[in-house]
This record gives structure tokens, sequence and C-alpha cells, in this order.
């Protein structure tokens, strides 16, 4: 017999079976993709780093979703507000993976170009060195954030007795569909007016996208 076209074991095979696991139970371990691939613990070790090397190939497998090139969308906040959505649609797809990503500290090297590409941007905006990382982090604060809220249940407020609680009662009632979507707009429109005047920005205008931007901003990736 000839030897097949395809391994019967790659870094692609590994990570999408990693993946899997995650989406299914918010963690993984070696000896559980070996089982579900049909081979030996062993054999994946040929293949990856160890249980570091896989997280970091889940890590560059969900980012490789966020269209990083929106960063270079003019001006330079309506480039971050649409790599915002779009890294934040990226992690909505597999929200399990936040907490294993976020405990870990990143390595893969295509992410880390992402990094370097928003760290450009926001230095030929102007930004000050030490203002950077935080401006970067925040971000990441809230889109996280709001990618686990996609992921939590529409209704997360369970009341018994509307009568004990009646004002919370009204304003979930008065909530439209789409909390989630409302709400992360909210906060990045607030995280941008705080930015810009980190920046020295007094004028907001191009801050906000047409509605026409903000749809072609939040398409989904591909």
């Amino acid at each position: 017999m000839g030897r097949p076209r395809r391994p019967l074991l790659d870094r692609e095979r590994i990570t999408t079976t990693a993946l899997e696991i995650v989406d299914e139970q918010g963690e993984f371990s070696v000896p559980q993709i070996a089982r579900r691939l049909g081979v030996q613990t062993a054999s994946i070790y040929h293949h990856v780093d160890g249980r570091d090397g896989i997280v970091e190939l889940l890590r560059e497998r969900v980012a490789s979703a966020i269209e990083t090139e929106t960063l270079d969308l003019e001006p330079w906040d309506r480039g971050m507000a649409a790599w915002a959505r779009s890294y934040r649609a990226a992690f909505a797809a597999h929200p399990r993976t936040i907490p294993l990503l976020t405990t870990s500290p990143v390595r893969a090297p295509k992410v880390l170009d992402q990094y370097e590409r928003a760290v450009g941007r926001l230095l030929e905006a102007g930004f000050a060195l030490a203002d950077v990382m935080p401006v970067i982090i925040a971000l990441e604060n809230l889109v996280l954030g709001s990618a686990l809220d996609l992921a939590a249940p529409e209704a997360m407020w369970e009341l018994a007795d509307e009568t004990a609680t009646p004002r919370l009662a009204r304003a979930l009632g008065a909530v439209p569909e789409g909390r989630a979507d409302q709400a992360f707009e909210l906060a990045l429109t607030g995280y941008l007016t705080y930015v810009r005047a980190l920046l020295g920005e007094d004028d907001p205008a191009g801050a906000a996208p047409a509605d026409g931007d903000r749809a072609r901003d939040t398409a989904p990736t591909p």
C-alpha cells in the first residue's frame, strides 16, 4: 500500500480537535485530543510543543478571524472601532477559549504581529509610548467581556416575584433585542471618547461611524 496522501496527524488536525473539545468543555487535555484522533498520546508530542504549544495554536486559530487590516482605516479611531468589532466577533465564535487564553502568555508569532500592527497604528496617531499598551489592553477588556456576554443567555435575570424588584422588572422589559450589541456599542463609544481625550483630541467628529460604516465594520468574518 502506498503512503496516505494526507498525514494521519498534523498540527492543523490537532488544533481543530482541541478547539472542538474546548468549545464543548471549556478545557482540554492532550490525552483527550489523542483519543479523539485515534492516536497515542506520545504521537501528539511529535507535532506540538506540549500543552502550551496547543494553547498557542488555539490562539492563532481564533485570532486568525480578526480582520487586522481594519486598523488601517482612517481616521485612527474608526480603525480601532472596526478592529474591536472584528476582534469581538472572532472570540464570540469560541467564547470558552477566553478563560484559557487569557491566563497564558501570548507567544504565537502571528498574534504578536497583530499587536505589532496595533501598536504601530497608535504610535502613528500620536499616542505617547507609555499610553499605547494601556489603550490596547483596555480595548481587549471591553471586547472579551462583551464576547462572553454574547454567549450568555438572552435573559440573564430571572425574576420569580417582579413585585420584589419592580424597577428592575421595568428596566428589563424596556431592553430591546440585541442587548449585548447595544451594550457593546455603548461601552465602545465611551472608551473611544476617553481615548481621544487622552490623545488630546477635542473634536470627536470622526469617531462614531455612520450606520453604513457600522454595518460594514460589524459584518461577520467569512
